[in-house]
């Protein structure tokens, strides 16, 4: 693996555990550096960092605070 592919895998600790629990990233990564396009993107998914799960995860506390208050009243 290429010294900047593996000091940006190092940099991000989410993108480093991913990587020690799905161990197959590394032949990938190994065989084209270009592939860390696609690894980061595989790591938004699942540590749901997209925008779009940001703004699922912001709907659904507001709805959790709405139906606290519902509830106080």
């Amino acid at each position: 693996m290429q010294v900047n592919a593996l000091m940006d895998l190092k940099k991000d600790g989410k993108m480093y555990d991913l990587l020690k629990y799905n161990s197959y990233w590394l032949k990938d990564l190994n065989r084209n550096p270009l592939n860390i396009k696609n690894y980061k993107a595989q790591m938004k998914v699942k540590y749901r960092l997209r925008a779009t799960d940001k703004i699922s995860d912001a709907i659904d506390n507001i709805d959790i605070i709405s139906n606290v208050l519902s509830a106080l009243k």
